[in-house]
């Protein structure tokens, strides 16, 4: 069965798109740890960030950093932070998350409410600082 990530890659579930290319796709988390918290996947479904080949992990960090680039221009903070987990959906994914304190990044916090035109009006935001 396809993860919830390659539905939304499909089209099946909505979401807040920011960048797609033939290889990787990024969107914003619906349950963001700040503003801007956008995951980044690659394409090909795979559990496990480090089972892909080289190249992938340097293209995909490549695409990443494209995002990070436009968040930290369009979003007040002190850097966009990066975390691999990967426990929550078996579909390896990036977090990029603009950060101003270690703090911002911890899991536990409680997640940012936003509605869907606030959300909406983030992904803009940074996808027209790319």
């Amino acid at each position: 069965m396809a993860s919830i990530f390659s539905r939304i890659i499909a089209g099946e579930i909505p979401c807040y798109k920011i960048a797609e290319d033939d290889r990787f796709f990024a969107f914003l988390d619906i349950n963001p740890l700040m503003e801007g918290h956008t995951l980044v996947i690659p394409k090909e479904e795979k559990d496990y960030l480090f089972d892909y080949d080289e190249a992938t992990l340097a293209d995909i960090m490549r695409f990443a950093r494209k995002i990070a680039v436009a968040q930290k221009k369009v979003i007040p903070c002190a850097r966009v932070g990066v975390a691999v987990l990967g426990l929550e959906v078996p579909h390896a994914h990036i977090h990029l998350i603009p950060i101003n304190s270690e703090k911002d990044m911890l899991f536990s916090n409680p997640k940012k409410k936003f509605t869907p035109e606030q959300m909406q009006a983030i992904a803009e935001k940074i996808r027209q600082a790319m």
